[in-house]
């Protein structure tokens, strides 16, 4: 009789090293306490599930509206003084009439913000929803 033991052990240290690694933390090392919670954005997602709530998908896409997203975008990638936040906040145009939404850092860079969008050629007004987070 065969000794059937050379060719399992290879097999059982691959399959004990595919486990090891598959079960390792990924995140970094960092642990999440048990006290520390989740970030939740429950009451956001309610709010945009409204069909009143204008989301990045309500975005026209007629010629004329899209350049008006365009010039805006360009404008706040623009400017170093805003937050990454406030230089990524979402921008929608229908009709020439703008809806800016998202976390800004303070009252000032939503106004920066909100008047940047105002001066745009085609703007018929801005609908100013940003959000000053901490």
């Amino acid at each position: 009789m065969k000794s059937i033991t050379p060719k399992i052990v290879p097999v059982c240290l691959l399959t004990a090293l595919i486990i090891v690694g598959c079960s390792k933390d990924r995140s970094g090392g960092e642990k999440v306490s048990q006290n520390s919670a989740a970030p939740d954005n429950s009451a956001v997602n309610v709010r945009d599930r409204n069909d009143q709530t204008k989301t990045p998908g309500d975005q026209s896409e007629n010629e004329a509206d899209r350049t008006i997203s365009q010039n805006i975008r360009k404008e706040l990638s623009a400017d170093d003084s805003l937050s990454t936040n406030g230089r990524n906040v979402k921008i929608i145009t229908v009709d020439g009439k703008v809806t800016l939404r998202g976390p800004v850092k303070s009252d000032a860079e939503k106004a920066s913000i909100a008047a940047k969008a105002q001066q745009v050629a085609g703007v018929k007004n801005v609908d100013n929803q940003l959000e000053i987070t901490n």
